[in-house]
C-alpha cells in the first residue's frame, strides 16, 4: 500500500516496530532502519542494483530478517520541487514493490539527504573510498531520519 503523506503512513502502521528508508540510485540502493521505537534510524547496508527482481528479493529478505514494518523511499524531486525522471523511476518501483508485499510505503523528500551525508562523512573525516562505499545508506539514514522525525513531531501535536 502506498501512502502519499507521512499521516497516511502513520495511520497504516503497527504502534511499534521498526522501519526501513531507502535511497534508490541507478546503481544501488543504499538502506537504513529505524530501531523498533521509531526513534532513530541508522545505515545498514547498500546493495548494488541488478534487476527489479532481484534487488527486491534482497530487499524483502532484509525486511523479514528485521521484522519491518513499513519502508520510506526517498523521493528525488528537483530543487524546485519538481519531478523529473528520477522520481518516477521511485514511483514505479514503490509501484512494482506494493505487488510483493503489503508493507506500508511512504515517499520522503530526500533533496540534498547526500549533501548532508557527504558533509558529515567529510567531517568525520572519512576516506574517499570508504564514502564511496557508505554514501547511498548514509544518505537512505538522513531521508529515514527525517520521516522519523517527522512521525514524532505528528506525535506531540495528538
Amino acid at each position: 500500500m502506498i501512502c502519499e503523506t507521512p499521516e497516511d503512513f502513520a495511520a497504516a502502521l503497527p504502534a511499534f516496530g521498526a522501519i526501513a528508508g531507502l535511497d534508490l540510485g541507478t546503481v544501488t540502493i543504499g538502506v537504513a532502519v529505524s530501531d523498533g521505537m521509531r526513534h532513530v534510524g541508522s545505515p545498514l547496508e547498500t546493495i548494488k542494483r541488478k534487476k527489479f527482481g532481484v534487488d527486491a528479493a534482497k530487499l524483502l529478505e532484509i525486511v523479514a530478517k528485521r521484522d519491518l514494518q513499513g519502508l520510506v523511499l526517498g523521493l528525488p524531486r528537483n530543487m524546485d520541487g519538481s519531478e523529473g525522471p528520477r522520481c518516477q523511476a521511485t514511483r514505479a518501483f514503490a509501484r512494482n514493490l506494493t505487488k510483493l508485499t503489503d508493507l506500508p510505503i511512504t515517499y520522503w523528500d530526500e533533496r540534498l539527504s547526500t549533501v548532508a551525508a557527504e558533509r558529515a562523512l567529510l567531517e568525520a573525516d572519512t576516506s574517499r573510498k570508504r564514502r564511496a562505499d557508505v554514501i547511498d545508506h548514509v544518505a537512505a539514514g538522513y531521508i529515514l531520519q527525517g520521516l522519523l522525525d517527522r512521525l514524532a513531531h505528528m506525535k506531540d501535536q495528538a
